[in-house]
């Protein structure tokens, strides 16, 4: 009987990626506290939550949860690293003595402990966004999702939530937008459905004898093929000149701007256009707006992630371009709202609510359910 194959393994010691910064600094800062704990006082506000590892968690949470020995008591014996360690290690069995030295060994200067407060806290902002990144990410490309938009525009909403809880926790002022490379767009490969439901819109808006009217929040750039987007601008321009819509005054414009090719002959995109159907062109402009807004979210969550995956991004620079990210999500989501609710809610004073400052609108209404109709 022959040996099953045994692939070599492919991960070893060596492949695990270094600490970070973050990490050095939680290792200074809590053996600054172990040193004076007198400078817990001065660090603002630091939290358990900041600190990446389950150790430091459980030494901090101990060192704020005891009371310093008086400072003669703490310089002759070691009462306080005694006190620390009893009380930590229920919480991380894994902690001795000896990692407390470490700790130690670890601090250039307890007086610096600020500094290494303010280190962690941006570790902690590194991190809560790359989480919250990846789960926008997640959710906008779910497709078994029972409402996917919706889901997808909490997770945004959520995102900027964070971002604006995570920005009141430092000082204010201008920033660059981050140095790192817009991540390429994810490969939008229409499959059948999508192409055909662009095509029945095309045609079904070139049946009607005012086109924009039913679909003025969509644009060229929401179609997946590209071509398509390109006959909707053609449609655009025959109707914003006054001129009849129809099959053929579209592919009379659409010569003008060379779409006609030998693949693409005169005759075929004549019955693509002509090829119409039952159903008004509002549902299938929603279908492609829908597409359209979960690309755009997706993406939005890959460019979060790439900047947080970035270490020469300041914390700055990671707010600045989260804030941009979203914005740009912001309005297509826009657009959304007036595909599925063309009445927006308004508050009782007759306003419609603020949006948060970091981008994205209030969570929106979950739009009707569209019944696919005959083809």
């Amino acid at each position: 009987m022959p040996q099953p194959t045994i692939l070599e393994a492919d991960f070893d010691l060596l492949d695990v990626p270094p600490a970070p910064a973050s990490h050095h600094a939680e290792q200074a800062l809590l053996g600054a506290l172990l040193l004076e704990p007198h400078r817990i006082k001065a660090l603002g506000a630091l939290h358990q939550a900041d600190f990446a590892s389950a150790g430091h968690v459980a030494v901090f949470d101990a060192m704020t949860s005891l009371t310093p020995p008086p400072p003669d008591l703490h310089a002759s014996k070691p009462v306080w690293l005694t006190a620390v360690l009893t009380r930590a290690q229920p919480a991380a069995r894994g902690l001795t003595a000896a990692y407390l030295h470490q700790l130690i060994t670890a601090c250039p200067d307890p007086a610096h402990a600020p500094a290494y407060a303010a280190i962690v806290r941006a570790g902690h902002a590194r991190r809560t966004l790359r989480a919250h990144a990846e789960h926008l990410v997640h959710t906008a490309g779910d497709p078994n999702s029972e409402d996917q938009p919706t889901a997808a525009l909490t997770a945004a909403d959520k995102l900027a939530s964070v971002l604006d809880h995570l920005a009141g926790r430092f000082p204010a002022h201008s920033s660059t937008l981050p140095r790192t490379p817009l991540p390429a767009h994810p490969g939008r490969d229409p499959d059948n459905e999508d192409v055909e439901d662009e095509r029945l819109l095309l045609a079904a808006l070139c049946a009607r004898p005012r086109p924009t009217e039913a679909v003025r929040w969509l644009q060229p750039g929401d179609f997946t093929d590209p071509l398509h987007g390109q006959l909707f601008g053609c449609l655009l321009k025959v109707a914003r000149r006054g001129d009849p819509v129809d099959p053929v005054t579209v592919l009379w414009e659409a010569q003008h701007q060379g779409l006609i090719t030998p693949t693409l002959p005169p005759a075929e995109l004549l019955g693509m256009l002509a090829d119409g159907s039952t159903v008004g062109p509002e549902h299938w402009a929603e279908l492609v707006l829908r597409r359209s807004m979960l690309a755009r979210a997706h993406t939005i969550g890959l460019t979060v992630l790439a900047h947080t995956q970035d270490d020469t991004n300041t914390t700055g620079q990671l707010f600045t371009g989260t804030r941009r990210a979203l914005a740009d999500l912001g309005a297509v989501r826009h657009r959304w709202q007036r595909a599925i609710d063309p009445i927006p809610a308004r508050t009782s004073q007759g306003h419609t609510p603020p949006a948060s400052r970091a981008g994205p609108a209030p969570p929106l209404a979950k739009p009707a359910s569209a019944v696919r109709g005959s083809r």
